[in-house]
């Protein structure tokens, strides 16, 4: 693979902190890369210096003559007196640049709604956002870099953007580098992953799920880490094999060599334990929308957000909640926390409900700028239960990523993400036993994520989140539900996935059904049966199946053999190359498993099994 830019002992310091320390490190063509890293560690820092928009206090970044650099930051770049056409596309008639396949495709993943002539300063957040990364993709560069793409998009633009950046370039062409604290799509997209941590760079081969595994096997062998981040980091783990494969058809995550690790790890959360704690402290009743109705604020007579939509929240409960822009989520958490009443239908709280509401711009916060964290915290208790454990209030603020230094910092200096786990504490200290959470990974990096889910794990009560981070969805809730801006709310039996399909058919004017059937009906007809297969496609069905099966078992032997080499070389310094190259293989039969189970599945779906 030929070299496309690199720096060589990149070093920055800001006063009296060193940022980055002698960072070497070089992109080649065909590289996917994916940086992580704790909040303030220099990720942003490191990029800006490969996108040649900032200089080092020493050391030099070099590139290829001919390499092109796309660069999108975290600020807004874009002239607001433009319009949105004329930032993206400049001078272009239509027809010019619509002749262009990639451009069409840019432009109807990212801005299909947004009004073509508006001004750029008009635009919300997100739209912004869209139009800057549009801007970027439909130009011809041989190295995107990306500071937080994912931000402000929701489910459906990240799922797009992950499609649009696997398809972009073959598989040995092109580079991009991407800084994002979305897990999902850093496993979907990348091939390699980057930490920054302690002024250096740790280079890992894999997305994140690759990466959790392997920092958690050096973690083990140095004995360097702190016990607590161990701890953090083994249970993440634990979660990425018991968790999510088993809710998806299509696992990536198979290394059994990591059973070791994670044999003493409990599971994430005892569902039976939670509802039997839950329902002690709440009783029968929590939440209840009954065909409840509300009118769009300043709409036309009779225009509804919600059209007759009923929803029981159960002791326990824990949901999560993904939709379009505009479709009402953050509506919903007022009207189940009865900060709004419903035009038509019932709201019914229970007696002893208390509520807590993560909002997104963490404006209670306000109230107590000047006082430090700790101050905060303490003010509202001193300690308090989680998950039969005794937290002080410095040992949970210490869970959550406060160092102790940090604990005296004044909350008007805290930066966003910093805000947020504060804020949430704060909640958690009030012992509500409904819990409501609007975008809570905003502004979070990976580590201070996984810090806030394991809290959670051990929280007993309902839980409601809303938010567009699928694995943060899939983590920490047990059902999911969807509103696609029609007036309804549907159940995703089959999760995130299941959403995409159903926006995917409704864009394409389809009629919805299946599965993502509203959760209470309102009449009308439903869609004609479809023709069922003919007995010559079950029969090449059950064929394919058959084959399948043997090709399965096949790679399960496969796999079993390079985990028996992985366990016999663990541990073995000395082996870390030969540890490697058994990891590129595992993870090339994971993805021949992968288009295997694909093929399985579409096969059980005509047999109808």
């Amino acid at each position: 693979m030929a070299h496309l830019l690199g720096g060589e002992n990149l070093s920055v310091s800001y006063a009296t902190r060193t940022v980055l320390d002698g960072v070497t490190l070089g992109l080649e063509e065909g590289d996917r890369i994916g940086m992580v890293g704790r909040n303030g560690d220099g990720k942003s820092t490191l990029m800006r210096l490969l996108a040649m928009r900032s200089t080092p206090d020493s050391g030099r970044v070099t590139k290829r003559s001919e390499v092109n650099i796309g660069y999108l930051d975290q600020s807004d770049v874009l002239d607001g007196d433009l319009t949105v056409g004329a930032a993206i596309v400049g001078d272009q008639a239509d027809y010019e640049w619509a002749r262009n396949p990639q451009i069409r495709e840019v432009m109807g993943g990212l801005v299909a709604d947004v009004d073509w002539h508006a001004n750029v300063h008009a635009l919300s957040g997100g739209q912004k956002r869209r139009v800057a990364l549009a801007k970027l993709l439909i130009e011809d560069h041989d190295v995107i870099m990306l500071d937080e793409p994912t931000n402000h998009l929701d489910v459906e633009g990240v799922a797009w953007l992950s499609r649009h950046l696997k398809t972009r370039w073959r598989a040995n062409q092109g580079a991009f580098l991407v800084v994002t604290h979305d897990r999902w799509f850093l496993d979907e997209v990348c091939n390699k992953t980057w930490e920054i941590h302690d002024g250096i760079m740790d280079p890992f081969e894999g997305g994140y799920a690759a990466y959790v595994l392997a920092r958690a096997e050096r973690d083990r062998m140095a004995s360097v880490v702190e016990s607590k981040r161990q701890q953090l980091v083994k249970k993440e783990l634990a979660w990425l094999r018991r968790g999510a494969p088993a809710r998806t058809a299509k696992p990536k995550f198979r290394i059994e060599a990591a059973n070791a690790l994670i044999a003493d790890v409990p599971e994430p959360r005892d569902s039976t334990a939670l509802s039997k704690m839950a329902t002690a402290r709440l009783g029968k009743d929590v939440l209840d929308l009954e065909h409840v109705s509300l009118d769009f604020q300043g709409g036309e007579p009779g225009q509804k957000l919600f059209d007759n939509i009923t929803l029981r929240l159960a002791p326990g409960e824990r949901l999560g909640l993904v939709g379009v822009n505009g479709a009402g989520k953050t509506t919903l958490l007022k009207l189940l926390n009865g900060e709004i009443q419903p035009t038509s239908g019932k709201f019914k709280r229970g007696k002893t409900v208390v509520t807590a509401v993560l909002t997104q711009e963490v404006k209670e916060l306000d109230d107590v700028a000047d006082l430090r964290v700790i101050e905060v915290i303490e003010r509202e208790k001193r300690s308090f239960n989680v998950g039969g454990k005794e937290f002080t209030a410095g040992q949970l603020v210490e869970q959550l990523g406060f160092t102790n230094q940090k604990q005296w910092t004044p909350v008007k200096d805290l930066s966003g993400g910093e805000r947020r786990r504060l804020q949430l504490l704060r909640l958690l200290v009030g012992e509500p036993n409904v819990l409501m959470l609007d975008e809570p990974t905003n502004d979070l990096d990976t580590d201070t994520l996984a810090a806030v889910e394991d809290v959670l794990d051990g929280w007993p009560g309902t839980l409601v989140v809303v938010s567009h981070d699928r694995y943060l969805l899939e983590r920490v809730t047990d059902h999911q539900m969807a509103l696609l801006g029609d007036g309804k709310i549907r159940a995703l039996p089959l999760g995130v996935d299941q959403y995409l399909e159903l926006r995917e058919s409704a864009l394409a004017g389809s009629t919805i059904t299946g599965g993502g059937n509203p959760v209470t009906s309102a009449g009308g007809g439903s869609a004609p049966a479809a023709t069922g297969p003919s007995e010559a496609e079950k029969r090449d069905a059950r064929k394919a199946k058959n084959r399948i099966d043997r090709q399965l078992g096949k790679l399960t032997q496969q796999e079993d053999k390079i985990h028996a080499q992985m366990a016999a070389g663990a541990g073995d310094a000395s082996k870390m190359d030969q540890l490697a190259e058994l990891n590129k293989k595992l993870q090339e039969l994971a993805g021949e498993r992968e288009a295997l189970e694909l093929e399985w599945l579409e096969a059980l779906e005509v047999l109808g099994e």
